[in-house]
């Protein structure tokens, strides 16, 4: 390839966030929203809203919040015994917990079943995007299990503490969904006894590195690339692979690519909707990867001068836009959300009542 050197810097910042663009393309959330809606009188779990959130410079302090109509009473417990309480709506704050891999909290209410939760966040010395795909609720009053599945962003530069950490939380499947270029110069690190599956999402496809030269051609390079993401034939057999993996499997899983937030974005998409998690839900989830991601997409876009940096801000962040062209695309080739998993990824109905099975509580 032969570029400027300012376009061989961008071309790096660019693939360090995993942006690729396809052939015929014009070169703080907190993602803890849940449904807004009233819990339907026979729900197991009668809680329409509920987060955890770990405060970001006070270890062993957590903020949980939750909503819970027509319920007298909520406990919350962690680490066995009850550490705050209030009525079917509040916020409490909760200090002086020791130090875990993970917190969790359980959330009982008067009557109906307990939500377990915990921060959805993985802290990792070697990660900035390692988060739960779960604790969301879906549309008619499930919620979607913590602790089973992961998405994040590339796992090159995990420390040693990390790797122990993962196995811990029982990390036992990672799927890979970069690049064969992406691969070779960042290999992944996987905890001790973990499957290694590369699902190469562009594995293929005449992919090429010419850059955007306006901000525009840049959203428009994304909005390519996320319809590829839907309807292109390496897309849809490296999503194959990971549905196939989710649904036979037990949790343990993580999924990634190299920022977590593109390739990564859209199976955890399609996965939160085949479960029945609302799509403003879906859309606050995907467009936390900009939170997330704040501190290195900023130090990445500072190596550029500065009008550089202006036409490829839209490759670094997410954008609504991205992910509503990926639902586009899904009406535009297979009519439903329905047909697309059917035709693209090869579930029925069966096995998407499988998959909820598998992944549902409440």
């Amino acid at each position: 390839m032969r570029h400027t050197k300012v376009l061989q810097i961008a071309a790096a910042t660019v693939a360090a966030f995993g942006v690729a663009l396809v052939p015929g393309v014009a070169t703080p959330a907190t993602a803890a929203q849940a449904h807004r809606g009233a819990a339907p009188a026979s729900a197991a779990i009668p809680f329409t809203e509920a987060t955890v959130t770990v405060a970001p410079d006070e270890d062993g302090t957590y903020t949980i919040a939750w909503k819970a109509p027509g319920i007298r009473h909520v406990a919350i417990s962690a680490n066995g015994r009850t550490v705050a309480g209030g009525g079917s709506e509040g916020s409490v704050t909760v200090a002086g917990l020791p130090a875990a891999d993970r917190q969790w909290f359980t959330l009982t209410p008067s009557h109906g079943r307990p939500l377990r939760l915990a921060d959805r966040l993985i802290k990792l010395e070697g990660t900035v995007n390692f988060r739960d795909v779960g604790g969301y609720r879906t549309g008619d009053g499930h919620w979607v299990k913590m602790g089973a599945i992961y998405r994040s962003d590339a796992l090159d530069k995990l420390t040693p503490d990390d790797l122990a950490k993962l196995e811990r939380l029982s990390v036992h499947t990672v799927y890979d969904l970069r690049m064969d270029s992406e691969r070779g110069a960042a290999p992944d690190r996987v905890p001790a006894g973990a499957t290694y599956v590369v699902a190469d999402v562009l594995a293929g496809a005449d992919v090429f590195s010419a850059m955007p030269t306006t901000a525009d051609e840049a959203e428009q390079g994304m909005i390519g690339q996320e319809k590829f993401m839907i309807s292109g034939a390496t897309a849809k057999a490296a999503y194959t692979r990971v549905f196939d993996g989710i649904e036979s499997g037990d949790g343990g899983v993580v999924f990634h690519c190299t920022s977590g937030k593109d390739r990564t974005g859209w199976q955890n998409a399609a996965l939160l909707t085949a479960l029945g998690v609302p799509r403003s839900t879906v859309m606050a989830d995907y467009l936390a990867s900009n939170t997330y991601r704040a501190e290195a997409n900023a130090a990445s876009l500072r190596q550029l001068p500065a009008e550089q940096a202006a036409i490829y801000k839209p490759l670094v962040y997410v954008q609504p836009e991205y992910l509503n062209a990926g639902y586009q695309e899904v009406e535009e080739e297979y009519g439903t959300f329905r047909g697309y998993l059917k035709e693209a990824v090869g579930m029925d109905a069966r096995d998407v009542r499988a998959l909820k099975q598998e992944l549902l509580v409440g």
